[in-house]
């Protein structure tokens, strides 16, 4: 108890340098935000005198508030990042890719082989065999396909 309440604002510089210069070893982001926390502890500890739990609690509360900014930030960019993205998406990957029919469609699902897997498609007009068709989006597991107009 005694080390909390001797603690000045110097500790907790201290601290939040130590934990950004661990960030630069490579955490992948998890000492930033605690460290920028510790950094803004310091400096409102050096203007504002509080109690030693006073300095715990902002620092938690800066702590999850930054984190949590932060999470907010990356994911909707993640999202965003995902939305464009082909690599390892394999049915985005699928749009465009032509096919020749093996027998003949009917509106509705039927399977057609691209590549060297079957998959399950659907057309929304009838398709008579040994026509070229393409991939026009995928919904899940499922092809829309229409055929090459010419």
């Amino acid at each position: 108890m005694e080390f909390f309440e001797q603690m000045n604002h110097w500790h907790w510089l201290t601290l939040g340098l130590l934990l950004l210069a661990g960030e630069l070893l490579g955490t992948a982001g998890y000492f930033l935000w605690i460290g920028l926390s510790a950094v803004v502890v310091g400096v409102l500890y050096a203007v504002i005198p509080m109690s030693w739990q006073m300095q715990w609690l902002s620092f938690a509360v800066f702590s999850l508030f930054t984190t949590w900014l932060w999470w907010r930030y990356q994911h909707k960019k993640d999202e965003s990042s995902d939305s464009n993205r082909q690599l390892n998406q394999k049915e985005k990957q699928l749009i465009g890719q032509t096919s020749r029919l093996d027998e003949d469609v009917i509106a509705g699902p039927c399977r057609i082989i691209i590549g060297d897997t079957t998959w399950s498609a659907k057309s929304f007009q009838d398709i008579p065999k040994g026509t070229l068709v393409h991939v026009v989006s995928v919904d899940g597991i499922i092809l829309t396909i229409e055929p090459i107009k010419k």
